[in-house]
Order: structure tokens, then C-alpha cells, then sequence
């Protein structure tokens, strides 16, 4: 069973360029261009690696993150934000995001950061 991944940008070609990355490397990727088409999607579909545009209309991906925190405290959730002056680290880590990218994030780096994910939550899972 593939890992799946859910990509939040409002931003089409981000959410296209990284959903085919995705499933090329034979993940399950979903995609949202808001928070709240994200929330309706993590209703009916457990995700445990979740990239977050920061800089959204309506929910932006700090307060996103917030909400899916509250309920889903194990999953990995990264940051991605070409405003890196509007959103600093420490208010990143305060939402619970696991780790802060800047854009344009490379595919080979975004790769990487899923098969790390998938490691470590494989990891997790054998404690159990």
C-alpha cells in the first residue's frame, strides 16, 4: 500500500507538479487549493504526510494546521511559503508544523521529505 500525501497550495501548477512527482514515485497523492476542500478530504481519508502552503485565501496554512493538530497529533505536516517574512519558524513550530520550506521547494527535495516521513512512520508504527 502506497504512503498518501496531501498537497494545499492555491497555487495549480505547485499542486500539479508535486501530485505527478508524487505518484510517479508510486505515492498516493490528493490535492487542495484551500484548507477547507483539505479538511473535507482528511473527513473521508487518513493521511499521514500533508505539505501546507502558508499563504492561502480564507485559512491560511498556519491556522489549517492548527485544526488538523487538534485532532491528528502523529501525522506530519510541512510548511511551504515563498513568504518567508510573513511566517517565521517559531510561529510555524507553534502550529505544529514538522519542518518549514521555502519555495520553489525542489522536487528532488520534496521527495526526500516524503521518504523520510514514510521511514519515520514506519518506525512509529513497529512501536506499537
Amino acid at each position: 500500500m502506497s504512503e498518501k500525501i496531501l498537497i494545499v497550495d492555491d497555487e495549480e501548477s505547485i499542486r500539479v507538479t508535486f501530485e505527478y512527482a508524487a505518484e510517479e514515485a508510486g505515492y498516493t497523492p490528493f490535492t487542495a487549493e484551500n484548507g477547507q476542500e483539505a479538511l473535507k478530504i482528511l473527513e473521508n481519508t487518513k493521511i499521514s504526510i500533508m505539505f501546507f502552503d502558508l499563504h492561502m485565501p480564507g485559512m491560511n496554512g498556519l491556522e489549517l494546521c492548527r485544526k488538523i493538530r487538534s485532532n491528528h497529533p502523529i501525522e506530519l505536516i510541512y510548511a511551504m511559503t515563498g513568504y518567508s517574512s510573513l511566517f517565521d519558524l517559531a510561529a510555524c513550530r507553534e502550529a505544529g508544523f514538522d519542518d518549514y520550506f521555502l519555495k520553489p521547494l525542489s522536487i528532488d527535495l520534496f521527495l526526500k521529505t516524503v521518504r523520510d516521513s514514510e521511514d519515520k512512520l514506519n518506525r512509529w508504527k513497529k512501536k506499537k
